[in-house]
């Protein structure tokens, strides 16, 4: 127990930064003993691999292996022989120094796992890495990722980001913008209406904004405005963290229209002079459909000045009635 004593002034605070320290030092003991079983691995891996394709040693030697390094390192875990496979693939992978140049040694041995089981391109696992790493994925968020393939998606939708938005900040802007997006989640037809999908992506809010991506914020939907004694609505509206902006999303359900662009125009110009801080970027509008052609909607961009996108999105299948389904099963009469 300790001594009741009267604290010099100042104590409090060395303590705190005492603990800040200590802390500190155990992260980064933990990144480095991390990094160092990952190399461990690719060596291990790599000897496997030598030993097959250079003397012919057979998979029997890789269960012998398992069981002897078990035996001889008892507290150790990770000896077993899938595990001793998964190292063969690894070192077979990547050379050792691509896993210490690369973020790769900054990732788990799990997180390193998914990307050698359940992507094949060299390119993709390393995007996916450092995403994971820039992120702070866990091994269970990568793996989502990977299924929803959020990064193939990302910078793909048509924008004039590049024409209408800085060079420092408009490589990041079309970064953010999928296409298409995927709202399978909200568990509603293609034939759902605007407000339907606007209201079932609010109720799933969580899910919609895993899906928009790192940096989004939700602000509203339907947000009121008011300009010039005249109320307007805005269907979605978000602040992004990294670019500093507001970002308004139009939801269209049906085919891309070239007027459409005309009222997200004219929120985009509402929001920047009605709601944005002197010191935000310029707002940035998306616009959501369900299908476009790609030639309309880049010539309908191309006379815009204010930074827009346009993307699809995707909603669930719908279903078959039950009318339908009865007569595909009975057959042509």
């Amino acid at each position: 127990m300790t001594d009741s004593v009267s604290l010099p002034d100042g104590y409090a605070t060395w303590l705190n930064d005492l603990k800040t320290h200590i802390r500190s030092a155990q992260q980064q003991a933990a990144v480095a003993l991390n990094a160092a079983m990952i190399r461990l691995y690719w060596d291990i891996g790599h000897e496997i691999v030598v030993k097959q394709e250079a003397e012919g040693w057979g998979s029997k030697v890789v269960e012998r292996l398992a069981c002897d390094l078990r035996q001889s390192f008892p507290g150790m875990t990770g000896f077993s022989r899938a595990n001793l496979m998964y190292m063969r693939s690894f070192a077979a992978a990547w050379t050792r120094e691509a896993i210490v140049q690369r973020p790769l040694d900054n990732l788990s041995w799990g997180h390193n796992i998914e990307l050698l089981s359940k992507l094949k391109n060299t390119d993709e696992r390393l995007a996916y890495a450092a995403a994971a790493v820039e992120h702070g994925w866990s091994r269970a968020v990568l793996v989502h990722h990977i299924s929803l393939q959020t990064l193939e998606r990302s910078g793909r939708a048509i924008s004039n980001f590049e024409r209408t938005l800085p060079p420092e900040t408009s490589d990041l802007a079309r970064e953010i913008v999928k296409d298409p997006y995927n709202f399978e989640f909200l568990g509603v037809g293609g034939e759902a209406r605007e407000r339907d999908i606007e209201k079932a992506l609010v109720d799933h809010v969580t899910e919609f904004l895993v899906e928009l991506g790192v940096g989004f914020a939700y602000v509203g939907r339907q947000v009121s405005l008011e300009v010039g004694g005249e109320d307007f609505f805005i269907d979605l509206l978000f602040y992004h963290l990294r670019l500093r902006c507001y970002v308004v999303i139009e939801l269209k359900a049906g085919k891309f229209k070239p007027e459409h662009l005309g009222q997200l125009n004219f929120y985009l110009a509402a929001v920047d002079g009605e709601m944005a801080h002197p010191e935000d970027a310029p707002t940035i509008g998306i616009l959501l459909c369900q299908s476009r052609n790609q030639v309309v909607a880049e010539y309908s961009l191309r006379g815009s000045t204010q930074p827009l996108g346009v993307a699809e999105y995707q909603l669930r299948a719908s279903l078959p009635s039950v009318e339908r389904l009865q007569q595909e099963l009975s057959g042509p009469e």
